[in-house]
């Protein structure tokens, strides 16, 4: 009941809702003190089922510095996706200490020193700090357990004890099913697949429709059972064929995979060969375009054009050694998109077709993105003090609590809130992202629409009748564009909006990619200059005290439209992108609090914004 009535107020003026598909709110990404780096800065206290009460709107005990606090909005679905690698495992050796049964005495004082090192870093004022700065970020799968020894966190051998994995995985899943309240709230059984060779982000999170029952029949698969995503799809092939659930692989942070994430070519270095696009497409159905460690839509240096590319670009690698930050297509999903493109044309197939979803990937067991209400990545850095930086690393340039972003959500538009029913959506890609605000959003594409269809009550079955929602294909070449239309409606507790563009991607008759942004609805009286570039919404952000006014911008914004430069011939993607009107970013509400002028630099205002799964056109 409370899904419904929320779907209405955000939607009331649109008339949006339909009995075939609600739209739900959640995070596919948060990790607990079950993940290794969670626990080492900070996160002792935060598991699955505080996450899970948090994520419900309950108040809970932050973690590093012990005051109560509490979702704004509660999410409807959450998926609790701690590292598979050595899951649990230092938790539990914290807790309980590492196990000596059968050990002789030299490796029984070993497991009691690692025990005593791990409970004394992380119980130590400075422990998370030191954590902070030296964490054990593998350049290779080969080296991570030595990278993980050299912090004193080798486990005494616990690392491949499956008796305390099994274990760890059993709570994890057992407190899934008991938060799982079908119609009501979605606790989704999930894990996160860290590979990360040589520092290239090529993580993976994976989540189930499958219960505690059918998770008993395997454990986690991990980066140290191969850093290749071909064998992780080999492997939920396999797993799914066996136990009968479904799964779905959900690339992050491609905007730090050094190229690798989207690439041309496999990570073995081989072709694209038919199998491959078949499997990566059967389980990579969508991906984030944004998180809190930055935005992955595009890059100005990809994307020169397009004046709110430059949008939270965090450009730290996830490694030891400096190394500076190099921007390549195979980064960013808008170019992901473009290559998309041009591989079907070359082998019949797109591997890049995927729908659009964000969430938070916190750290702290706090899911959700709320810039005036963020908790930070790491426990440790919750508090605006420490966002000026843990540590002073002399040696490379480190990450701040302010360099992160309070980003995203993810919104499905799903038929309940069930596991089965918001897979399923997840898997037609009938999704989208938001940096954090509720706005809600719909996008269609089609023809021969009735003239009032923007207001009609059977909206959806009218569209879907002659067209398709966001993440759908449109096949048959036609004389003339398709239409689109677009209703986006600003949280209801929110900034107004600002303006709603549409981005297209096509394939040229040279066989190159362009791509174009158009600005089709937008607030106010603004006319476009004679470059075609529309004039900024304003700002009415009050500086002094982190404050905005909602007078300017819009509550609603809707239009139909059709592509102007248009070609039959010409594959081609087209995605929404709105834009709230500029409100106070997190790092101002931290200088505030701070009595400074400013966050050293980082930005006061921020244009949240949605981002819609694409529509294809294929000739």
């Amino acid at each position: 009941m409370r899904k419904l009535l929320l779907a209405v107020v955000l939607l009331a003026a649109s008339t949006a809702v339909t009995a075939e598909k609600q739209l739900f709110w959640g995070d596919t990404h948060l990790h607990t003190n079950n993940s290794f780096d969670a626990i080492t800065i900070g996160n002792k206290s935060i598991g699955p089922a505080q996450a899970y009460r948090y994520a419900r709107g309950l108040p809970v005990v932050h973690p590093y510095h012990g005051a109560r606090v509490q979702i704004g909005t509660p999410l409807d679905f959450l998926v609790v996706s701690d590292h598979a690698e050595f899951l649990g495992l230092v938790r539990y050796v914290y807790e309980q200490g590492a196990p000596t049964d059968g050990l002789g005495p030299v490796d029984t004082l070993y497991a009691w020193l690692s025990s005593l090192a791990i409970r004394v870093g992380i119980d130590s004022r400075w422990g998370s700090l030191l954590f902070a700065s030296r964490l054990p970020d593998a350049e290779d799968p080969k080296t991570a357990g030595e990278r993980v020894a050299e912090q004193g966190l080798k486990l005494g051998g616990i690392a491949a004890n499956p008796e305390i994995s099994r274990k760890v995985w059993a709570e994890i899943t057992a407190a899934a099913d008991a938060y799982n309240t079908p119609g009501e709230f979605t606790a989704f059984i999930g894990w996160e697949w860290s590979s990360n060779g040589g520092g290239a982000n090529l993580h993976r999170i994976v989540i189930t429709d499958g219960d505690a029952a059918s998770a008993s029949q395997y454990l986690p698969y991990s980066f140290l059972d191969s850093s290749f995503p071909v064998d992780l799809w080999a492997w939920l092939d396999a797993t799914s064929a066996g136990t009968g659930a479904d799964f779905i692989a959900i690339p992050h942070n491609s905007n730090i995979s050094k190229g690798y994430m989207f690439g041309t070519r496999s990570l073995r270095g081989n072709a694209f060969s038919d199998e491959y696009i078949a499997a990566r497409s059967r389980w990579e159905k969508v991906v984030e375009v944004t998180q809190i460690k930055g935005d992955s839509e595009t890059h100005p240096q990809l994307s020169p054009r397009d004046e709110f590319a430059d949008f939270e670009t965090f450009d730290f690698y996830i490694q030891r050694d400096e190394s500076s930050y190099t921007v390549s297509a195979g980064d960013y999903i808008r170019s992901a998109l473009r290559t998309g493109l041009a591989l079907e044309a070359q082998q019949g197939e797109n591997p890049y077709r995927f729908g659009l979803i964000g969430s938070s990937d916190a750290h702290s067991g706090l899911a959700g993105a709320e810039e005036d209400n963020f908790h930070g990545k790491f426990a440790a850095d919750s508090i605006p003090a420490n966002k000026q930086g843990l540590v002073d690393v002399s040696d490379r340039r480190t990450p701040r609590g302010w360099d992160m972003s309070a980003s995203g959500l993810a919104a499905v538009w799903a038929e309940e809130n069930t596991r089965e029913a918001l897979l399923a959506a997840l898997k037609r890609r009938e999704v989208y992202a938001t940096t954090g605000p509720r706005i809600a959003l719909q996008f269609f594409a089609g023809e021969a629409w009735p003239e009032d269809i923007l207001d009609s009550a059977s909206l959806y079955q009218d569209a879907v009748a002659s067209g398709v929602p966001m993440g759908g294909v449109l096949e048959g070449r036609r004389s003339v564009s398709p239409e689109f239309f677009v209703i986006a409606e600003r949280d209801a507790r929110g900034a107004n909006l600002d303006r709603i563009q549409i981005v297209k991607g096509w394939l040229d008759e040279d066989g190159q990619t362009r791509e174009k942004v158009y600005d089709v609805a937008w607030s106010g009286e603004r006319s476009p200059d004679a470059a075609g570039r529309l004039p900024p919404v304003g700002d009415s952000v009050d500086r002094a005290s982190a404050g905005y006014q909602n007078s300017i911008g819009a509550p609603a914004l809707r239009v139909r439209w059709q592509d102007p430069d248009f070609d039959p011939r010409q594959s081609a993607f087209y995605y929404v992108r709105v834009l709230q009107i500029p409100t106070p970013r997190h790092s101002l509400y931290d200088a505030v609090a701070l009595e400074l002028d400013s966050a050293e630099g980082y930005p006061d205002v921020i244009q949240e914004r949605a981002y819609s799964s694409p529509i294809w056109y294929r000739p």
